[in-house]
């Protein structure tokens, strides 16, 4: 399956949005209580084009998974036993698969893509959050290398602080 990405617009604000709105659908019948009305919003994903930081990737014309890239992090991103400390890392936010496009490879797809960009920009390490309570995720990461290096506690829960280093 071709995935083609690129920077995600306001004119696809819809179409994400109703990929967030089924993604947490399904998270909830997978007993995934991981977002819900209060996030992510419209309005973060606004942010995040305003930024220039989220992107799509595109499936024969539909929006198979999204995710935003930046250096911004939350201040409990500081409980993290972080490997590199250089200002060199990004941080994964938002990434979701389209319920749609699940269980065809597009994580893994998106997530070599990324690594590669971020790769090229000079980036040394990827920083993120995964849920505690998505098993799902934790083999993702788990399986591309990322290691847990923190913990944070959240409105929902338990998340672990992940890492990989770049080679």
């Amino acid at each position: 399956m071709n995935v083609t990405f690129k920077n995600a617009m306001l004119h696809d604000l819809n179409e994400i949005m109703d990929v967030i709105k089924t993604a947490i659908k399904n998270m909830n019948q997978n007993n995934i209580p991981q977002w819900d009305a209060l996030y992510p919003t419209s309005e973060d994903f606004k942010d995040d084009i305003a930024k220039g930081c989220l992107h799509v990737g595109m499936v024969d014309s539909k929006i198979a998974v999204v995710y935003a890239v930046n250096k911004e992090c939350d201040e409990a991103y500081k409980n993290g036993k972080w490997k590199s400390y250089d200002g060199e890392f990004c941080v994964i936010h938002r990434l979701c698969v389209n319920p749609n496009f699940q269980n065809q490879g597009i994580a893994r797809k998106t997530l070599e893509h990324i690594e590669e960009t971020q790769r090229k920009r000079g980036v040394k390490s990827i920083r993120l959050d995964v849920f505690s309570k998505n098993p799902y995720a934790l083999k993702l990461y788990a399986h591309f290398g990322y290691e847990k290096v923190g913990e944070a506690e959240w409105r929902k829960g338990l998340f672990y602080l992940m890492e990989k280093q770049l080679g």
